[in-house]
């Protein structure tokens, strides 16, 4: 009533105020769509402008840097479905109600989180790009002439007083020196565009926020390393092979054998030929396992540590998208939104015997938890009048954002320890990803352009005409 009354008393002001909506709901609606052809333009072109397996090989490859992309351009792309308002109000469940306004305004504060930290380190990469680029240039120089190529050195040698066996670690060593020789002249050619990388990722971060270079730094990290991760993959099979063969001599001598089928050991008589042939395999492979040995706790060793800054920064990116921002302002704002209990506080009490007197309860009785009985308070048979008032528990801080990040770590194995442990033992895979959650993802939206326009003015539309109401 009060929008039709304004309206009816100036009416330039309101048709200058719906020229203006109408305007700006175009113009966004425009831009919108112009993102949207854009983005479906990129991924027909993805899909049918190249071969199948170069589709195939760079999603395995960049498969961080995809997952990421595609749930942030859900998230872009499907605005005008979150903008509209469903009319929550009005719904018989307040509790299903209030649900959904915080998962949209969630959704929409972590995108808006992601870009302002994308812009804070985007804009740094940008102002201080040469100096990283020199940075990562003597960074990457430092590594593979001080640690890759002198500890390989070392490790023919005579590492930590350890006498090894020379023909086996000079293989070794030979095969580690040529492999970062090889790798060292191709990254002589790459460094002269780590610059641009550099400032490719800061657009990116800028644009989209900062969990997409988050995830791309992840995958060209893995790229940058190959050379370390196959000589790692190389030297843990041979590793394995030994302790294979190793284990199963020794059953030999036991006169024990694996049985697969039924996973167990069972008895075996060997002929005298065979314990002779397992004796003259099992001695030189016995001695040859210190050098194998200690080539494969170096390069566990360096790729563990770039396992685990990739894991570090798959954490940080779970937790940005799993942080939810709207309840961190309304706990701040109004922390009386996030009840944990009710209970009740004894203002006063009179009783009606002869010598009775008003008490006056400053304090609580605590949760009901703790009962209402005893001496708090007197007699309740001779009570007339009791006034009390009913208070709230409020949850704090971490109790409101623990939930949220339990979802986020419960796809990890409880296992994950020990598997690692265990692969590390025996020269397994390791897993080289945590598994953390991350948003679910939304079915790509593919609707005609023209549709998506008038979806997204409508939403506009709506979103003004709701706040005007709101202000009228």
């Amino acid at each position: 009533m009060g929008s039709k009354r304004s309206s009816m008393k100036f009416p330039n002001i309101h048709r200058i105020n719906n020229f203006t909506s109408q305007l700006l709901a175009f113009i966004l609606a425009s831009l919108s769509t112009l993102v949207y052809m854009f983005v479906q333009f990129f991924c027909t072109l993805l899909s049918f402008g190249s071969q199948p397996w170069i589709s195939s090989t760079s999603t395995r490859i960049l498969s961080s840097t995809h997952l990421n992309v595609q749930i942030r351009c859900c998230q872009i792309l499907y605005w005008p479905m979150f903008l509209q308002d469903n009319d929550l109000r009005s719904q018989s469940c307040v509790e299903f109600a209030e649900k959904a306004a915080l998962h949209k305004h969630s959704m929409w504060s972590s995108l808006v989180i992601d870009v302002l930290l994308g812009n804070l380190i985007g804009l740094g990469m940008l102002f201080y790009a040469e100096s990283i680029c020199l940075w990562i240039l003597n960074f990457s120089s430092y590594i593979t002439n001080e640690f890759l190529r002198s500890g390989c050195v070392w490790l023919m040698g005579v590492p930590a007083g350890f006498k090894l066996n020379t023909e086996l670690a000079g293989v070794l060593g030979m095969i580690s020196l040529n492999a970062i020789q090889i790798w060292s002249t191709i990254w002589t050619f790459v460094g002269s565009l780590i610059i641009h990388f550099i400032r490719a990722l800061a657009l990116l971060g800028i644009f989209f926020g900062v969990t997409i270079p988050a995830a791309l730094f992840i995958d060209i990290m893995t790229l940058v390393t190959l050379h370390v991760s196959a000589l790692h993959w190389l030297i843990a099979l041979l590793y394995s092979q030994q302790i294979q063969a190793l284990a199963a001599l020794w059953r030999l001598f036991r006169g024990r054998k694996w049985n697969p089928l039924r996973e167990r050991l069972d008895s075996y008589g060997y002929t005298v030929k065979q314990h002779i042939v397992g004796s003259l395999l099992f001695t030189p492979l016995l001695l040859l396992l210190p050098t194998t040995s200690v080539f494969y706790i170096f390069f566990t060793m360096i790729s563990t540590l770039i396992s685990s800054v990739s894991i570090l920064i798959e954490i940080a990116i779970s937790i940005i998208h799993a942080t939810p921002y709207i309840k961190i302002f309304l706990w701040l704002v109004r922390r009386r939104r996030f009840p944990s209990g009710i209970w009740f506080e004894i203002m006063t009490c009179k009783s009606d015997t002869p010598d009775s007197q008003e008490v006056a309860c400053l304090g609580n009785l605590g949760p009901p938890s703790e009962g209402l009985q005893g001496d708090n308070f007197p007699n309740r048979k001779a009570s007339t009048v009791l006034v009390s008032t009913l208070r709230s528990n409020l949850l704090s801080i971490g109790q409101v954002l623990l939930p949220h990040y339990k979802k986020v770590f419960s796809g990890i194995s409880g296992s994950f320890s020990a598997i690692s442990a265990y692969g590390v033992l025996t020269g397994r895979r390791m897993p080289s990803t945590l598994g953390v959650g991350l948003p679910p993802q939304m079915p790509w939206m593919s609707v005609p352009f023209k549709q998506y326009w008038c979806l997204c003015r409508n939403s506009i539309l709506s979103c003004m005409a709701d706040h005007n109401n709101h202000l009228a």
